[in-house]
């Protein structure tokens, strides 16, 4: 069988690919973190912890989940709406 994906409005917002991220710096409620790769968040979902790295797509699920997606994946997946 096959089956097609339901349109579902969703929230994102973009983790900047910015320098300069001070100490105790925060993006939607989650410390900003640097190692060697560059800035990134851990995001708690439900299937355990994901890193969001600088330029990823912070996504807010229906059920008010959120999850990282990377840009390529982000915009094949998603287009803007008028509100």
């Amino acid at each position: 069988m096959k089956f097609r994906k339901k349109p579902v409005v969703i929230e994102a917002e973009h983790f900047p690919d910015a320098h300069g991220w001070g100490d105790g710096a925060m993006f939607m409620g989650y410390p900003v973190e640097k190692d060697e790769l560059g800035y990134f968040l851990i995001i708690p979902t439900l299937e355990g912890d994901h890193r969001a790295n600088a330029g990823d797509w912070i996504i807010t699920g229906v059920k008010g989940e959120r999850y990282p997606c990377k840009p390529d994946i982000f915009t094949a997946t998603y287009e803007a709406i008028d509100e």
